[in-house]
């Protein structure tokens, strides 16, 4: 036997079971990244907008902008708020962040 054949033998052998191991890393790295990054990002997104929809008249509202207000009136997509001062503003139901019950608990 040559040293040529020799290698010939051990770069085929080493070719064999490595179709599914050089796979391997790439699959946990999305795995990991689902469950680190993804899932919890969509329970969020899942949870705002269960907030948003539930939205009545008379809740205290944050705006995504940081002001705050009373929900007036609801409609399909826009609420109106009244801020301090009898003031009243129409947004979109999407610019609404939370209610000042949750702003406090998560300082």
């Amino acid at each position: 036997m040559t040293i040529s054949n020799i290698l010939l033998f051990m770069s085929q052998g080493g070719q064999e079971g490595g179709g599914l191991m050089s796979f391997l890393p790439l699959i946990l790295l999305v795995i990991v990244f689902y469950l680190f990054f993804i899932r919890p990002q969509m329970k969020k997104s899942k949870d705002q907008r269960k907030y948003r929809e539930a939205i009545k008249k008379g809740d205290k509202v944050v705006t995504i902008g940081g002001i705050h207000g009373k929900v007036l009136d609801v409609k399909e997509t826009t609420l109106v708020i009244e801020i301090d001062g009898q003031n009243r503003l129409t947004i979109e139901k999407s610019a609404v962040s939370g209610d000042n019950q949750q702003i406090n608990q998560n300082k």
